[in-house]
């Protein structure tokens, strides 16, 4: 079974038992929650599927939260021409992993 969840303001097809990295949470390691806005239910072949207007009534996705990690880095370049002026800074931002535990429908 499978399940698209909007986290965030950001979709992501999860199943049960993957894990999933998103913008950090800001919960604790080993934390549970429960996800209630799920937009489409469908299982491993397609031939089953429940589309959302714009949730789907009774579904859930459970998460187990688990690191909490630094993403891949991020450039931002500030630049004025015919002034030699250029200034690059970066970062890197936090990401929480998470573990999909169960998905109810």
């Amino acid at each position: 079974m499978y399940a698209v969840v909007d986290l965030q303001g950001h979709q992501y097809i999860v199943s049960q038992g993957a894990e999933l990295i998103v913008d950090n949470l800001g919960k604790a390691e080993g934390e549970t929650f429960t996800a209630e806005a799920v937009l489409a239910l469908f299982d491993e072949a397609g031939t089953e599927v429940k589309v959302g207007t714009p949730y789907v009534e009774g579904a859930k996705v459970e998460f187990e939260v688990g690191s909490t990690q630094k993403g891949e880095k991020v450039s931002v370049l500030k630049f004025k021409r015919k002034n030699r002026y250029a200034r690059l800074k970066g970062f890197r931002p936090l990401q929480t992993v998470l573990m999909v535990k169960k998905i109810v429908h």
